[in-house]
């Protein structure tokens, strides 16, 4: 079976954005910090974030897989927890949540303060293993089944986009 492609436009994304940014700034018990940027699908997202809320962005990259850019770095993010700064990390979609698992799992090793720790995304899938603290919209996987292309995903060829809707074949089909 061919996944169903949703492409979201800029203004769609933008929108989604700014979603996130009124959610986060009606939040008066609990501001970040920063934003942290979790590479890849978060970076493009906290960085308009960013500019959308005024607050700085730091990033950790998981799809790398390289430990000086995330377990390097998520032990550095778990002492400034500890030392009362407020991290909310961005990601496009929380699809089955293994990717904020991680993180979770990660930070709770390096003894983060949790309570200085949240999550945000574009898309939340609400019958994912994580949940997250803001999001712009939220989808439900047993219903939808659509591959969603982010703008900064358009650019990737065709087989790329493929393959990446392909590793998970249960979220399309």
């Amino acid at each position: 079976m061919m996944p169903v492609y949703d492409i979201i436009a800029h203004e769609r994304f933008v929108a989604d954005v700014q979603a996130l940014a009124v959610a986060i700034a009606a939040d008066s018990d609990w501001q970040p910090s920063f934003l942290i940027g979790i590479g890849r699908g978060g970076l493009v997202p906290a960085v308009y974030l960013s500019h959308a809320t005024g607050l700085p962005t730091l990033s950790c990259d998981l799809s790398s897989h390289v430990p000086d850019f995330a377990d390097d770095v998520l032990v550095r993010l778990a002492a400034r927890t500890r030392e009362g700064e407020r991290l909310l990390f961005i990601d496009d979609i929380n699809d089955s949540g293994r990717t904020i698992g991680m993180l979770r799992t990660s930070l709770a090793a390096a003894q983060a303060a949790t309570d200085h720790v949240r999550f945000a995304t574009l898309i939340d899938n609400e019958v994912s293993a994580q949940r997250v603290d803001y999001r712009a919209r939220t989808i439900d996987r047993t219903v939808t089944k659509d591959w969603f292309v982010f703008p900064w995903e358009a650019v990737a060829p065709a087989e790329a986009i493929a393959e990446d809707a392909a590793e998970v074949p249960d979220r399309i089909a």
